[in-house]
């Protein structure tokens, strides 16, 4: 049974074209597998879908299922092609299904999997697509980012907390437009 305690350290790496690559290989498996569930396209988000942003070497994706309870019968599927179920504090309040691959401990791929109408999944995206357009909010994002990892490469609830009013304040700039 692989380790569900992350044993990868919060580092940033320079950009890699081979990211999307990477996503788009894993879309491709997950969306066969997932097909009965899925409300939409399977999402590149995260850093790692920004050309030039240095990024965690982790390829994060967000899916979209029709209604909670169904991610529990997707576990054993995703589990045959080396998805692992890796649940994450506030999954279960949030509705929402945490996998990774290949290893919960030393993760190259997490997919995260939301109910069809959780708000969150369009801000994913409007955050993800802003910093494609908007090469200043993403060096800035950058350099906060990699501040938060030099501080401590090991508290992610710290690494979280300290991007958040980052996050939302691109988000409030874009709904003010």
């Amino acid at each position: 049974m692989p380790s569900q305690h992350r044993r990868d350290p919060i580092r940033m790496a320079p950009h890699r074209a081979a990211w999307a690559d990477d996503f788009e290989r894993e879309r491709r498996r997950l969306t066969a597998v997932l097909r009965p569930w899925l409300a939409g396209d399977i999402e590149h988000i995260g850093s790692t879908a920004v050309p030039g942003l240095p990024a965690k070497p982790i390829i994060d994706m967000a899916a979209r299922i029709g209604a909670y309870p169904d991610g529990a019968a997707a576990i054993a599927p995703l589990a045959r092609i080396g998805w692992a179920h890796a649940p994450e504090p506030g999954d279960e309040t949030g509705r929402k299904w945490s996998f990774c691959f290949p290893d919960p401990g030393l993760r190259t791929h997490h997919l995260h999997v939301y109910e069809e109408s959780d708000p969150l999944v369009p801000k994913l995206i409007a955050f993800r697509d802003h910093l494609r357009r908007c090469p200043e909010d993403a060096a800035d994002y950058a350099r906060l980012k990699t501040a938060l990892a030099e501080a401590d490469a090991h508290d992610r609830p710290r690494y979280r907390a300290g991007k958040a009013p980052f996050i939302e304040g691109v988000l409030a700039r874009l709904n003010d437009r």
